[in-house]
């Protein structure tokens, strides 16, 4: 028998060392830790600059709904996808947020659950603490931009609030109940907070072939004039460079002129194009006298405007005849101009909208439903119709033969031809599809590229109020002599700086235009129309080059409404100016053969109820 001494050895020795077992717990927690680490880092980047504020659904939100109702009452939620705020642009009037998204379509009509918040420190309301303060202003809007990203319109910051807002979810009633979203507070503590500034930026980037189409703000080109590409480069992030600000392929530019900066594709994206879209590029330029290279900030991403529509474009032919415009708050005009321009043959129209706030979306909707081919583009960037020009010229190159640019204040007519315009008669003629036909007679001629119209000014014409009809059965008394012109161009023979005036581009070697006699084609432009209508203009002018109203630039220039000043002020007897001549022709044309005979209403006009 044993001794109680060896027995108590013995279970000494068959206890387990609480020193070993320490050690291994540790061992497992310390590898638990750094496997934590290690995804974490590869999911996140653990840099400052790169967390963006995120929004993500409530946790109650994926919960059913007799779940929730057992917590909020009868509400009923829906997951919505996540946002990440990627770029701020503060405009003179407002800010845009340029956000990324899984599924677009879940914010589109949901901007009621969003408020922007503007941070403040106390400070700068005199005051010595450093506690921050919070604002909360409406969101303006929610628009589709491109296939990845969405906009959100923030109003300007409250006076010693900073520009670089957040979006932050409301409560809101929903279907009978509370609707809940939640910021996690993790990423919004370290968000970027840069804030991009208009005038200085790249703005967006189209792939062209081999090439990338760059479209920057802030280089001082001067305008109608090609320049030195090699000044320029272009610069590519790849993922997590990207997203730390840093750009690892580098390009030359091949040309450079205005606003717009074309380079060549690093090898391995023209190789995987595919993979090309959502790439972020900017622009380099060497200042000159030794000074290194300087990057202009960048809020760009590479698109393929090929990409969008591609099944559609492979089972037609071309479009004869298109019409790209830019527009500001035009939504009550596109219904004459749009309708009154089908019957002379535009098959295609395509509508960049420079932020317009006033329906258009519901505009270019209806006109779709009536069996119209219209399409509205979001163009953001204020003050820059030569580049957005340059870019639907881009868009349109494998859908139409021809396109015009033109306003929606503008209106071809195609008055009977006289005597000494009888050759031209081949041409053209007054009647229906006469545009197209026009177009379609010209392409005979190869080498002719665009077609230049001249255009007669109108004014009020002693009306005081909008007429009921439209501009082309209103306004009839124009001055005397045209001022500029309107181009009909083909987009395959455009210079490969996409250089344009805004009235004309510059064309390729081997290709050139004509003009269009009077007495076979004009435009009608109705430019001064009644003091209601025209006073809008003096908010913003689209084009670049051109000052706007307010702006005391160039007063003499035809730009400008001769006498008028630089105050929105309606100037005496502005109903009998522009007045020179009286010019009937497009009114009795309209009224002759497009009005119904049953009722006497033009296409455009509403049927009274």
């Amino acid at each position: 028998m044993d001794s109680p001494e060896k027995r108590r050895k013995r279970k000494r020795l068959a206890r387990p060392s609480a020193k070993n077992f320490f050690t291994f717990k540790s061992v497992l927690s310390c590898l638990a830790f750094l496997t934590f680490l290690y995804l974490l880092s590869h999911r996140i980047p653990i840099t400052t600059s790169s967390f963006r504020p995120v929004l993500v659904v409530s946790t109650l939100s994926l919960l059913s709904s007799s779940a929730v109702g057992s917590v909020q009452g009868s509400s009923t939620l829906t997951p919505l996808s996540p946002l990440r705020i990627e770029d701020r642009v503060l405009f003179p009037d407002h800010l845009l947020l340029l956000v990324s998204i899984r599924d677009r379509k879940d914010w589109i009509s949901e901007k009621e659950l969003l408020d922007c918040v503007y941070n403040g420190n106390i400070s700068s309301f005199g005051s010595g603490s450093d506690e921050i303060l919070s604002e909360k202003r409406d969101l303006v809007s929610v628009e589709e931009y491109h296939e990845f990203r969405l906009i959100f319109r923030c109003p300007l910051p409250p006076v010693n609030y900073s520009a670089a807002v957040n979006l932050q979810p409301r409560r809101r009633l929903h279907r009978g109940g509370a609707r809940t979203l939640e910021f996690d507070d993790g990423f919004l503590r370290r968000s970027n907070l840069t804030v991009r500034v208009w005038d200085n930026m790249v703005y967006e980037a189209v792939m062209d072939g081999d090439t990338v189409v760059v479209f920057v703000k802030g280089l001082n080109l001067r305008p109608d004039r090609e320049s030195d590409p090699g000044q320029f480069s272009c610069h590519f992030g790849l993922g997590n460079w990207e997203r730390e600000g840093s750009y690892v392929l580098t390009t030359k530019a091949v040309t450079a002129a205005q606003e717009v900066i074309r380079c060549l594709l690093p090898r391995s994206i023209r190789k995987n194009r595919n993979k090309a879209e959502g790439i972020r590029v900017t622009i380099g330029l060497t200042p000159g006298r030794g000074r290194g290279r300087v990057l202009v900030p960048s809020a760009a991403k590479i698109s393929d405007l090929k990409s969008v529509g591609r099944g559609e474009r492979n089972e037609r032919k071309k479009y004869e005849l298109c019409v790209c415009s830019m527009v500001w708050n035009q939504a009550s005009s596109l219904r004459e101009w749009i309708m009154y321009h089908a019957w002379l043959g535009v098959e295609r129209w395509f509508i960049y909208d420079n932020n317009s706030d006033d329906g258009i979306k519901e505009a270019v909707e209806e006109l779709e439903q009536e069996g119209h081919n219209v399409s509205r583009h979001l163009w953001p960037w204020i003050k820059t119709q030569e580049a957005g020009f340059s870019h639907c010229a881009l868009r349109a190159r494998d859908e139409c033969n021809w396109v015009s640019f033109m306003d929606v204040d503008e209106f071809f007519y195609f008055p009977h031809p006289s005597y000494r315009h009888r050759r031209f008669r081949k041409l053209a003629f007054p009647g229906q599809n006469s545009l197209k036909t026009l177009v379609a007679n010209v392409s005979s001629s190869p080498r002719i590229a665009e077609i230049r119209t001249a255009c007669h000014s109108f004014g009020p014409s002693g009306l005081s109020s909008v007429p009921s009809q439209g501009v082309t059965v209103g306004y009839t008394c124009r001055l005397q002599s045209p001022e500029r012109h309107k181009s009909i161009i083909r987009p395959d023979a455009l210079d490969a700086t996409l250089l344009n005036v805004v009235h004309h581009f510059h064309l390729r070697k081997g290709f050139r235009y004509m003009n269009l006699p009077q007495g076979t084609a004009v435009i009608n432009h109705y430019k001064y129309q009644v003091w209601e209508a025209f006073r809008a203009k003096f908010y913003r002018r689209v084009a670049t080059y051109v000052a706007d109203w307010q702006d005391n630039q160039n007063e003499g220039s035809r730009d400008r409404a001769p006498g008028l000043g630089t105050e929105a002020i309606e100037p005496p007897n502005w109903r009998l100016q522009f007045c020179e001549v009286w010019d009937t022709g497009l009114r009795d044309f309209a009224l002759a053969n497009l009005a119904d005979p049953a009722t006497g209403l033009l296409p455009w006009e509403r049927s009274p109820l």
